[in-house]
């Protein structure tokens, strides 16, 4: 277990590596976060970190936030995320956490919302598969029967239907870092990531067991 950062999707492109092969990466803006809070077994019962991200003015938050943010001198955050360490007692409150704590090459795992898309039907949100396209079949798209008839009588809750796609929590695991810019804050990250352009990304070194 090791600490995190939280960023921004800034978009797609694609890089050449040595041999000219094109890799799609996305381009993150990661940091810098601020320490919050540190977390100890002694006090919470378990080691962890709090930073924060995004600074807004203080007029934007309410006053218990501000009360949390001043015992780390920081700024106005709107983000704050927890992640948990083996080791609390290396971080300070106040401290910065930027892009360098990763590498080139570094396994990471990327959580955001993914893109809502409003109702959709069950082949576009479930990838289910067409019905006949012959003429007659009146059955290109219908969901078709969606339970028993006398037993049970009902429908089970958890039915795959037609209902709203998207805006939800989406990690995606095993991604690779191509490129770490500290001066400009900046990861390249192999492959898509959650969410549209804007969005609020959580990066951390992937947990690789039992994977």
């Amino acid at each position: 277990m090791s600490v995190g950062i939280l960023g921004t999707k800034l978009g797609m492109t694609q890089i050449f590596d040595e041999a000219g092969v094109a890799i799609p990466v996305t381009i993150v803006k990661a940091g810098p976060c601020t320490v919050t809070q540190v977390k100890t077994k002694q006090t919470d019962g378990y080691s962890a970190i709090q930073v924060g991200y995004g600074e807004v003015k203080p007029k934007l938050l309410n006053k218990p936030s501000l009360g949390h943010l001043a015992k780390s001198s920081a700024p106005g955050l709107r983000h704050l995320r927890e992640y948990h360490v083996d080791n609390s007692g290396e971080y300070t409150l106040g401290q910065q956490i930027n892009p360098d704590i990763f590498s080139a090459g570094q396994i990471v795992d990327v959580s955001g919302t993914s893109i809502g898309r409003g109702f959709a039907g069950n082949q576009k949100r479930h990838n289910f598969g067409r019905g006949p396209m012959s003429h007659g079949s009146k059955n290109h798209k219908e969901p078709g029967s969606i339970g028993a008839g006398t037993t049970p009588g009902r429908v089970y809750p958890g039915k795959r239907m037609a209902g709203r796609l998207g805006g939800k929590r989406v990690t995606i695991s095993k991604l690779t870092v191509v490129r770490v810019d500290p001066e400009r804050n900046i990861l390249l990250i192999q492959g898509s990531v959650p969410g549209k352009p804007g969005a609020l990304l959580s990066i951390a070194p992937a947990n690789l067991v039992g994977k």
